[in-house]
């Protein structure tokens, strides 16, 4: 039985390998056909004449000259300027022998200028990336693998079919909730398997999905909270995409965010009915239920925690500066931005809560399917 398991899932993963590979390389009406050109290059001179100083922030401009470090202009030492505006979070202040990427102005052939897009962090990226890829392996063996592979495959399809489809016009929301179900169904039966384990943790995920997506419906409204209150929405809107529901993606963000939660919490109530079962196959349903539950209620305490952590830590900033300014506590709670990571913290355990015990039944059903004992 077991050998019949590996086998299924080494399918599996070859199979969504297979497909994420595809899907990757499949180009969408958002991919040029001809792609513009960038290069990495390293800063030779910078002459800094007409960059300012006010305050902490550095306004003007720098003019550098570059050499390109690849491509077929390589070797090349080119000129360009560096803009910036004053604003910390967007400006780049080079100097020398700092690794850049540039994209160039091409005429007759010949680079004319360079205009600097940024520090160059693909290198280091991808060295990340190996490490993480390297040490999911080496410590969960072919479980982290297809870890590995599940997580490629979740990237690829938030890259190349969600915000593409966004963009496209369809509803953000059923869009976001057909592909959370299937990454959700890849994530739990590549790492559960297709066993009463994985289809419990599938069905618990996607009741607590569907019950977070309607309470996050019904509360956005509620709190009138426009999908303005995440950075740069508004500045899509400018950008030719006046059509696109920026509302609807924010409270499609919401159910996304947690549903990672949810997966998590459904699989561990699904493991250790699982474990229960396996150590004594004649308890009833009714015990299965209750030791899931158990087990829920403690995963639970700590998920909760770990939501307000994650979702409260991406406002510290904003938080931070209007506590130094001495607003008050009701003010602040009363903000848009606050009131959206309230929804978001609260909607996300909500769901959290109900997809614990949701699990906890439907495992203990499963399980306990033709046990004659009552």
């Amino acid at each position: 039985m077991e050998k019949k398991n590996f086998n299924v899932s080494k399918q599996f993963s070859i199979f969504l390998t297979i497909l994420t590979l595809l899907i990757a390389f499949i180009p969408n009406s958002f991919n040029s056909t001809q792609p513009l050109k960038t290069y990495k290059a390293k800063v030779v001179s910078v002459d800094n004449t007409n960059l300012e100083q006010y305050g902490i922030s550095k306004v003007g401009s720098q003019s550098l000259k570059v050499e390109l470090l690849n491509g077929e202009y390589k070797g090349q030492i080119v000129k360009g300027v560096n803009y910036l505006m004053g604003k910390m979070e967007l400006d780049s202040v080079y100097e020398n022998d700092m690794k850049v990427l540039v994209k160039p102005y091409i005429v007759d052939n010949k680079i004319n200028s360079v205009t600097l897009l940024g520090y160059y962090r693909i290198d280091i990226e991808i060295i990340l990336m190996i490490l993480f890829g390297t040490f999911l392996i080496c410590f969960a063996g072919w479980t982290g693998f297809k870890a590995l592979i599940s997580f490629c495959f979740s990237a690829v399809m938030i890259f190349k079919i969600l915000l593409p489809m966004f963009l496209l016009g369809f509803n953000p929301i059923i869009i976001s909730m057909i592909v959370v179900i299937i990454l959700s169904f890849v994530i739990i039966f590549i790492i559960g398997d297709f066993s009463k384990k994985g289809f419990a943790a599938f069905l618990g995920t996607v009741s607590g999905v569907v019950v977070t997506c309607l309470l996050s419906i019904i509360f956005t409204d509620l709190l009138k909270i426009s999908g303005a209150v995440k950075p740069f929405m508004e500045t899509l809107l400018y950008s030719g995409y006046s059509n696109i529901n920026i509302t609807d993606i924010f409270i499609s963000g919401i159910f996304m965010a947690a549903s990672g939660a949810l997966m998590d919490i459904s699989m561990d109530v699904a493991t250790s009915i699982e474990e229960v079962y396996f150590h004594n196959s004649q308890l009833t349903q009714t015990q299965l239920i209750l030791s899931g539950l158990r087990v829920g209620r403690t995963v639970i305490g700590t998920m909760t925690t770990t939501l307000l952590l994650a979702y409260s830590s991406s406002y510290m900033g904003f938080l931070l500066v209007f506590l130094a300014q001495g607003t008050s506590l009701i003010q602040i709670l009363n903000l848009n931005y606050v009131s959206s990571e309230i929804l978001n913290t609260v909607i996300g355990s909500f769901g959290l809560v109900l997809t614990a015990p949701l699990t906890a039944i439907i495992a203990g059903i499963l399980y306990s399917k033709g046990n004659t004992q009552k």
